[in-house]
């Protein structure tokens, strides 16, 4: 079985969560199967771009991936949190979610000017959230040097509010 199909094999739906009308792509029984969950972070690591200094994860289930990829990597990771958890100084940026709005910060000293950094969370679904984690990466004075996602949700077309970045999906749904 490819990784594309343990995947999908193993990523459960749930019905209006967290609101009636949005189908929840939950990945938690992917992340019990320590096979699969390894063949995700290789797949993952694997695709990263050449000259990454730095893995920003998105808050919560990016942070999942992220941490065991920077490992891989043999870079740093960088938390990137909803507003609030940092207890330093921070840049924050406020986006629109499919279901409403949110506001996510990083550490203003996490990320240097030469920083390259691969932005990682679990889902692309309409782009707000990664989006505004590139415009707390250029903030900070970085580089993106792309996003890469476990799954892309394609009938949201969050990548095409991201002609800017270099995206690696594992699988499409």
């Amino acid at each position: 079985m490819s990784v594309q199909q343990e995947i999908l094999a193993l990523i459960r739906d749930v019905p209006d969560y967290p609101q009636p009308g949005v189908l929840f792509k939950d990945i938690t029984p992917l992340l019990d199967d320590s096979a699969a969950f390894h063949a995700v972070i290789t797949a993952m690591a694997a695709a990263a771009p050449d000259g990454v200094t730095k893995v920003a994860g998105l808050e919560a289930r990016g942070f999942l991936l992220a941490a065991p990829i920077a490992l891989a990597l043999g870079v740093g990771v960088v938390p990137v949190r909803k507003s609030g958890k940092l207890p330093a100084e921070t840049y924050a940026q406020t986006y629109d979610l499919e279901y409403g709005t949110a506001t996510i910060e990083i550490h203003r000293d996490a990320l240097r000017p030469e920083d390259r950094v691969l932005i990682v969370d679990d889902v692309l679904a309409t782009g707000g959230t990664a989006q505004a984690a590139a415009s707390l990466v250029h903030k900070a004075g970085a580089e993106v040097s792309g996003l890469s996602v476990l799954m892309e949700l394609g009938f949201l077309k969050g990548r095409e509010r991201l002609t800017d970045l270099n995206i690696h999906s594992l699988v499409t749904v």
